[in-house]
């Protein structure tokens, strides 16, 4: 299983910036991080010096998101959306990308019903619960319980 440091995947985001200044060949998930690079230019000036961020911490009291966790979080929710899972995930993504008219606009709401899904796994414990997650995107676009028994009839109760 790939588990990298804190370290490593700031290092994977430094490194394709880095590559895409000079102009060289990316992978195919490097050109999907510098997607994510593009459209945040708010964390270029972090990308462009690695020797202040590779170590740097980013807290609440800080007023700040970290941008390494925000594009990680884009980078899982380009994953999920590639290979649709959790299922239907691809679909979801797709309505709110529709209503919004701006993907960016969705994975960003994605992205917090993925991060409620990520807290509430450390809170209670146990693994992340999927369920919860794609229930918390449907709620998003006004999908109520009856359009969740319709979409999940073996979940009903």
């Amino acid at each position: 299983m790939f588990n990298p440091s804190r370290q490593d995947a700031r290092r994977f985001f430094f490194d394709t910036w880095a590559k895409h200044g000079r102009g060289t060949e990316l992978s195919d998930l490097e050109k999907i991080a510098l997607t994510l690079l593009l459209a945040h230019p708010e964390y270029h000036h972090i990308v462009d010096n690695p020797q202040d961020y590779l170590e740097s911490d980013w807290t609440p009291e800080m007023g700040q998101s970290n941008p390494f966790l925000h594009l990680g979080l884009h980078l899982a929710i380009e994953e999920q959306r590639s290979i649709d899972q959790p299922f239907g995930i691809r679909s979801l993504y797709a309505q709110l990308a529709l209503r919004h008219g701006d993907e960016h606009r969705a994975q960003h709401e994605i992205m917090e019903c993925l991060a409620e899904m990520i807290w509430h796994a450390q809170r209670y414990g146990g693994g992340p619960d999927v369920n919860l997650y794609i229930s918390a995107i449907r709620k998003r676009l006004g999908m109520g319980e009856e359009d969740e028994r319709r979409l999940n009839p073996g979940e009903a109760g």
